[in-house]
């Protein structure tokens, strides 16, 4: 009963934020505003993981399955009212894919099972800090686009350190994560199976990624060859 009425206070306290910002921002359209909100829940959430990872502890690598602190129980319940909050949102404007959405859906179960159970909310943590610590230059890029300023230096940078962070982290850090979570005794077959799910979402991401990341850098080569040319045949003009 107490988890359901948490659950339900951090769902309605991102509602409540979300409406408030769509009274503030009424020249913003609505996913406008959620992207805002989306913004905010993944720097809070980054950082709040990375201070249960790298100082309150367990160490998630060595204490897989291990129980629940109160720290780790806090962000995974502000979490699930955000991906509860923010799934209804998709699902109502039509925004996303079937991929996000599975991700979503894996992410609420899978922080439902930690919480249900009482242990491995410092995997769950882990995987909160890894997927969320490229959410911000997501996001980044899509206000750079809204504002017209996404083909600059500063997109470009965006999209260098997104990639970089993906893949370093979600993939290369986060399969060293469920090498650990499988070897151990500790945790549960449904959390292993869930680590398995979350990981093979993030490869299907990774595959995205890398065919976009090749576009973008055969576009731009093109567009640098066609200047070429067009200073080349304005020095022959001269």
């Amino acid at each position: 009963m107490l988890f359901l009425v948490e659950t339900s206070c951090s769902l309605i306290g991102w509602l409540l934020l979300y409406i408030l910002l769509r009274h503030v921002n009424r020249k913003c359209d609505a996913e406008w505003n959620c992207r805002l909100i989306t913004l905010l829940h993944g720097v809070l959430i980054v950082l709040l993981t990375a201070y249960i990872g790298f100082v309150d502890g367990p160490w998630p690598f060595t204490h897989a399955g291990s129980e629940n602190t109160p720290l780790q129980i806090l962000a995974m319940l502000l979490s699930l009212g955000y991906f509860l909050f923010d799934m209804a949102w998709c699902v109502y404007f039509r925004t996303e894919g079937p991929v996000m959405l599975a991700h979503h859906t894996l992410s609420i179960l899978g922080i439902m099972c930690a919480l249900g159970m009482g242990e491995s909310g410092i995997e769950a943590c882990a995987v909160l800090f890894g997927s969320e610590i490229t959410n911000p230059l997501l996001q980044a890029r899509w206000f750079l686009k809204q504002m017209g300023r996404y083909d600059s230096l500063c997109g470009d940078l965006v999209d260098l350190l997104f990639i970089t962070f993906f893949a370093s982290v979600r993939i290369g850090v986060g399969g060293r994560m469920l090498y650990c979570e499988l070897a151990s005794p500790k945790p549960k077959l449904v959390m292993k199976l869930g680590g398995v799910a979350i990981y093979a979402l993030s490869c299907v991401f990774m595959v995205d990624i890398t065919c976009f990341a090749c576009r973008k850098t055969r576009a731009k080569y093109r567009r640098w060859q066609n200047r070429g040319k067009i200073n080349d045949s304005n020095g022959h003009t001269r």
